[in-house]
């Protein structure tokens, strides 16, 4: 990889599940028993769907969307491992810089259309080309000349992707990249059909009429704002035999009280929980507790706020915040404290089998201290000339972001001269001023697509997409550049010099994380077969169904 590395999945996070309603694909004489007759997912999501065109996503929502709608080269399994799904076989180059893929005969389009290898290449060529403007182009840099592309140095025809004829796909690589299967997995590399992205120009993935599918589900009833969708069968789906649920009901509800008590009323089959839920319904059978590798940080621009570009008043803010207070006390969810930026999960040392955020911590760096935070203040004020701080933070309306936001608010006035108003909005609203570096502090959440750091580091190179702080260190920059490519088949120099990376990052404040992120809710137990990635985009329905 060249440059940065998402997921999102910034951005945010609605990571959730359901069950009950409809009938089910006729199952096999040994299965027909297990189902129940109506298959019907009734789900909760705290946020609105942003978009449903695979080029323009950015948050966990519209990933989690396009993964049960759509369909890629390779599915993960429920060990989050890729398996083949419209690629039948896979050819590699001894040098690891080609793949050779036969696409699966009979794949078709909702509409009828056959899949066919140009699709792909439509689909990655689109996705690089500058007028695109697709934020997470970057996820395509392992293929050649990608990043050339959308930085506006080649043209889109000289991408690494060729379709050799309609069931023969052939990728170049710009170099070997070990877990390049597993982002075939992840929907910036599903295709797309030409014809009707062509059809609908700028309304192609605004609402459900918009699109066409070729997963297990398609898309309905979402109009591109409502608070209410509905994935259904796919019976143009290649797999569909193995799809059980019928439909998949989709409300939004920001908070968790009023999906509880809809869970309660049996309106819904699945509800996220804020803390006092969970502490009344850690015993109940429904009852399920998520860790995804999903952080939360309290991110300061130091592009609108000049004093942010201060280390010292960067670290003061960071050691005025009591992590644990904030997830034991106040989130109450069993979400827990980073002790970095890169969270648990995302890999272990190929030597000695040491989690990454165990070996790259730095204490200081999440550490409460509110003494010594006083005292970096004042010598921070000091060097810029100032004696006070009047700040906003920018957070979305859900339950949780609420509580984190008036935590951190009342953490940072402790502090002399700091004052923090709030502003709260829709999380879609949210991440489009983000992405506009719209905002003084504000909360983010990330959520990588594979187990490695590199997915979280990437973020903080100094011209990736999703770096909307204005950080900037060269010698971070030089780690990342250097683990990726030089050291792509050195695993130990690789990993030594991403855990450098992380400590360089976390020793600068480049960012303030606060907490892991955990799911916890209730999903009734007759749900089965829902398949969840920690470390991936969460939710994989496509063999989910209702038991008896």
């Amino acid at each position: 990889m060249n440059k940065k590395l998402l997921y999102t999945l910034t951005a945010g996070a609605a990571l959730l599940l359901a069950g009950c309603g409809h009938k089910a694909s006729t199952p096999s004489q040994a299965d027909s028993g297990k189902y129940a007759e109506h298959q019907e997912l009734r789900w909760t999501e705290q946020m609105t769907i942003a978009t449903a065109d695979l080029s323009k996503a950015t948050d966990t929502l519209s990933f989690q969307t396009l993964m049960n709608v759509q369909e890629g080269l390779y599915r993960l399994d429920k060990n989050g491992k890729p398996q083949p799904a419209l690629a039948v076989s896979t050819k590699e180059s001894k040098d690891g810089q080609r793949y050779t893929f036969t696409l699966r005969k009979g794949a078709k389009w909702s509409n009828g259309d056959p899949v066919r290898a140009q699709d792909f290449v439509y689909s990655w060529q689109r996705t690089v080309d500058p007028q695109t403007t697709a934020q997470d182009a970057f996820y395509m840099d392992p293929v050649k000349n990608a990043a050339e592309i959308y930085n506006s140095k080649k043209d889109k025809s000289t991408l690494g992707v060729k379709a050799l004829d309609d069931r023969h796909l052939q990728v170049t690589l710009a170099k070997p990249v070990y877990y390049f299967k597993q982002m075939l997995a992840f929907p910036l590399y599903y295709p797309l059909n030409q014809k009707v992205v062509e059809k609908y120009g700028t309304k192609y993935g605004t609402q459900s009429k918009y699109l066409v599918s070729n997963g297990p589900f398609k898309l309905a009833d979402w109009d591109g704002s409502g608070k209410s969708w509905s994935l259904v069968k796919n019976k143009s789906y290649w797999d569909q035999k193995h799809v059980h649920l019928q439909k998949i009901k989709e409300l939004v509800s920001e908070s968790t009280t009023t999906s509880y008590n809809m869970y309660s009323s049996n309106k819904v089959d699945e509800t996220l929980l804020n803390g006092q839920q969970v502490k009344a319904n850690v015993n109940n059978k429904a009852y399920v507790k998520r860790l995804p590798t999903a952080t939360t940080r309290l991110e300061l621009n130091q592009t609108k706020v000049p004093a942010f570009k201060n280390l010292k008043i960067r670290q003061a803010l960071s050691l005025a915040i009591d992590r644990k207070q904030l997830t034991d006390k106040v989130l109450q969810d069993g979400s827990v404290p980073l002790k970095g930026f890169v969270p648990s999960q995302m890999g272990n040392n190929p030597q000695t089998g040491q989690a990454f955020n165990e070996e790259a911590y730095v204490k200081s760096a999440v550490s409460y201290d509110l003494k010594k935070a006083k005292a970096l203040l004042k010598a921070g004020y000091k060097e810029e000339n100032i004696k006070q701080l009047n700040l906003n933070l920018l957070t979305s309306d859900t339950d949780s972001s609420k509580q984190a936001a008036e935590f951190l608010q009342s953490k940072l006035e402790d502090l002399p001269g700091v004052k923090v108003s709030l502003s709260t909005m829709p999380f879609v609203q949210m991440i489009t001023r983000q992405s506009k570096k719209d905002y003084q502090m504000t909360v983010k959440t990330w959520q990588s697509i594979f187990a490695d750091p590199i997915n979280f580091l990437d973020v903080y190179e100094a011209d990736a997409a999703y770096n909307t702080s204005g950080y900037d260190n060269p010698k971070f920059d030089q780690l990342l550049d250097q683990s990726e490519n030089e050291y792509g088949n050195q695993p130990e120099k690789r990993w030594a010099n991403l855990v450098e990376a992380e400590k360089t990052l976390m020793k600068d404040q480049g960012t303030i994380p606060l907490y892991q992120v955990s799911k916890s809710q209730l999903l009734r137990p007759n749900v089965k077969g829902v398949v969840f990635h920690p470390a991936s985009v969460p939710y994989d329905w496509k063999e989910a169904y209702i038991s008896k």
